[in-house]
């Protein structure tokens, strides 16, 4: 099964989650199928449910669903690298000769890819081929602003000073998408929506969005849409409100890698001391944007989390 590097496994401060997590990735490099709860809880002296408990408050997430989506993970990486969807669904470990051993079927693989990915396996494969994402710009007060939809709603809202870039950005998550610049008014809307959010309007219109994101971070972004208009919160709060008080690390980097600026406002998360640690779209966005909500102002800039600082290095910035 492939495990890229791409995808680390989470650092976490239980010893026994730690055994439990490596004793995972060996079934799942082994290409053992789904490895069961109660297998990996003997392996290191626990009860089914004494592992779950302890492994979703330091990851985050239960067992299972770290799982799948750790093996849709190998999934959208053996999609790109496999000649067909069939050799994919066997180097990621869903599908094997024995059923009857209870190991997953091609099936899963589909469910998690379609939940994962926002689209078929085939066309993932394809680098997002037969996906069309409209896009279009608007020059507002805090840089361009690029917005991409699809048929679902809103995939991608970014600010910058260079169009180009940003919608390289774009192309570069969907390398074989076909981006249609925005005929007429067909994105009016959405962005007359964000433009809203951009100068502070708490009324401003709800916008249908297309999200993607593995099971924790779709936890973290539901977290920050909770989060009131003119208020701020800690990682290590937003973390407490999902359930995973010890990861307010992931939780910070699930923010950095949010696609959709304002419409999901990881802007209103700050350092527990009120201080910055990046923003995706630049710290002085951030700045105008708590502004102009009316909430507390951050302090400092502080070193960017990972992601941040590999958008940041493609970027040139």
């Amino acid at each position: 099964m492939i495990m890229p590097a791409a995808m680390p496994t989470p650092a976490v401060t239980d010893a026994l989650v730690a055994r439990a997590l490596d004793w995972l990735e060996a079934r799942l490099a082994a290409g053992d199928g789904a490895p069961r709860l109660a297998d990996a809880a003997a392996a290191v002296g626990l009860s089914a449910p004494q592992l779950r408990r302890r492994f979703t408050l330091a990851t985050g997430v239960s067992p299972a669903a770290w799982v799948r989506a750790r093996r849709a993970h190998a999934f959208r990486v053996a999609l790109r690298r496999e000649p067909t969807v069939s050799a994919a669904t066997f180097a990621a470990g869903y599908s094997t000769p024995s059923r009857a051993a209870g190991y997953s079927t091609p099936s899963r693989a589909y469910a998690d890819a379609e939940r994962h990915l926002g689209m078929s396996p085939a066309a993932y494969r394809e680098g997002g081929a037969g996906e069309v994402i409209t896009w279009a710009t608007r020059a507002t007060a805090l840089g361009h602003l690029v917005l991409g939809a699809t048929a679902r709603g809103t995939c991608w809202v970014s600010l910058g000073d260079d169009v180009a870039v940003l919608v390289d950005e774009l192309r570069d998550e969907f390398p074989r998408a076909r981006l249609v610049a925005a005929p007429d008014d067909t994105l009016d809307d959405a962005l007359r929506a964000v433009e809203s959010r951009l100068r502070g309007d708490a009324d401003a219109p709800a916008v249908p969005m297309d999200v993607r994101a593995t099971p924790f971070q779709e936890r973290v972004l539901d977290a920050l849409q909770r989060i009131p208009f003119g208020e701020v919160r800690s990682y290590a709060q937003v973390a407490a409100d999902i359930g995973a008080p010890k990861a307010a690390r992931a939780v910070a980097n699930a923010c950095a890698t949010n696609r959709l600026a304002v419409l999901i406002p990881c802007h209103r998360v700050l350092h527990g001391d009120g201080t910055m640690s990046g923003y995706r779209w630049g710290n002085a966005v951030k700045r105008a944007l708590l502004a102009a909500e009316g909430a507390p102002t951050p302090r400092g800039d502080g070193a960017p989390p990972a992601a941040v600082r590999r958008r940041l290095a493609r970027v040139g910035a």
